[in-house]
């Protein structure tokens, strides 16, 4: 099974190896050769093996990539940035409002969200906005919660991703 950050193995071998610890990867007919602590090598047809080849040796998308903040992108940062990941994603794409192409905002309760929803109106709210909250169901005010609230005024979320460890972001738009 082959994940974003480790490839694990099962059946007769079991074994999980993160990603990064792969040192070379190769094909060799229908196998994937792989070295990390050992060498491997898997049987998984000459198709599959070139796309997981492809794949362990391809990066993953940076935060930056993630929050479309490539090419010049400008964001327009609503409130302060608390996680130091999210700010270094943000850092040099910074806009002013009429530039932007997209908005970022990390909230932590409703009340911020609420906030943060007024000032994305007076902004134009004609562009997505990323909408930074706690992850998984011990964060205080989570994705089910931001969702409910920006359905409830109308918008609708269209992509997540993985912000840190404890930090996920939603892109929502207007309907």
């Amino acid at each position: 099974l082959l994940e974003t950050r480790e490839l694990i193995l099962r059946g007769e071998l079991r074994r999980t190896l993160a990603i990064a610890a792969i040192k070379t990867v190769a094909v060799d007919g229908d196998d994937l050769i792989l070295t990390a602590d050992e060498t491997y090598a898997l049987n998984l047809g000459a198709a599959r093996a070139a796309r997981w080849k492809t794949k362990i040796e391809t990066p993953p998308p940076t935060l930056a990539a993630k929050l479309g903040l490539g090419s010049g992108a400008a964001a327009y940062v609503i409130g302060e940035l608390e996680d130091a990941d999210l700010r270094a994603a943000v850092e040099g794409a910074q806009g002013a409002d009429a530039d932007a192409k997209i908005c970022i905002a990390e909230i932590d309760s409703d009340a911020a969200l609420s906030a943060v929803l007024e000032t994305y109106a007076r902004a134009g709210a004609d562009r997505p906005l990323w909408i930074v909250h706690g992850k998984g169901p011990k964060a205080a005010f989570g994705d089910n919660a931001v969702r409910a609230v920006m359905r409830a005024r109308g918008f609708i979320d269209s992509k997540s991703c993985a912000v840190s460890v404890d930090r996920s972001a939603t892109r929502y738009a207007p309907r």
